[in-house]
């Protein structure tokens, strides 16, 4: 959904006709990662992430929420230059004095805010509603985010997410990215008909394709949040 808002320069005003200004508004889904001590072992994580699905961070704005660590200016740098090597492309800092971020950075401050992805309502989807259904397949590069419960109703491709808030379920074969529970949802569930994820994901809890068992690839699977571990069993 776009707004348009027009400025009429003053100089129209005074008779003369000139092409006016417009801005548009447009929403865009980031991700936000919010680092935890000690580093070394949170980055250990986040390559190994990578490493299980490559194109996770590819071409996906990302805002980097500092609050919960302590980094001088040089630190908040190197923290930064180290997720540019890394191709994870940070569009914004929150969390942080803003003069901590000077020279290029300074552009990526910005305040603590912003919508939870489970705020982010599906244009497809009636007002007000908690669930939504799809009645096609999600093709690669395809991303389906939505505030409730989501079902698809054919398979989801490899390059292709659905991010829920609440649960996720497949009715075919679920080849790319299945993030339930983005608004902190721990009982948030996944279902699909077929296995072949590159990544499950609920309430920030992760499992990359190297880590799912092989005897549940291309199986009908349910999977849970059991604590700090995801949990994924067969149907059958």
């Amino acid at each position: 959904m776009q707004a348009a808002l027009q400025i009429v320069p003053k100089s129209e005003a005074k008779g003369e006709k000139r092409r006016p200004v417009r801005f548009r508004g447009r929403s865009f889904m980031a991700l936000v990662l919010a680092p935890e001590l000690p580093l070394e072992e949170w980055f250990a994580e986040l390559d190994a992430l990578t490493a299980g699905s490559p194109g996770f961070f590819s071409e996906r704005p990302v805002v980097l929420d500092v609050s919960q660590i302590r980094l001088s200016p040089r630190m908040l740098a190197a923290f930064l230059g180290d997720l540019d090597q890394r191709g994870v492309r940070v569009i914004g800092v929150e969390g942080c004095d803003p003069k901590f971020l000077d020279g290029p950075n300074a552009r990526l401050a910005m305040p603590v805010g912003g919508r939870a992805a489970g705020e982010i309502a599906a244009k497809d989807a009636a007002p007000g509603a908690t669930s939504l259904v799809i009645d096609q397949p999600v093709r690669s590069g395809q991303s389906v985010s939505f505030h409730g419960d989501v079902t698809i109703c054919g398979p989801v491709a490899s390059g292709a997410e659905i991010v829920a808030a609440g649960s996720i379920h497949v009715y075919g074969a679920l080849r790319g990215r299945a993030i339930a529970g983005s608004a902190g949802d721990g009982k948030a569930r996944i279902f699909c008909r077929k296995l072949e994820a590159e990544l499950l994901a609920i309430d920030g809890v992760y499992m990359a394709t190297d880590e799912l068992d092989p005897a549940l690839r291309g199986k009908p699977v349910r999977v849970w949040l059991d604590g700090e571990n995801l949990r994924v069993a067969a149907l059958d």
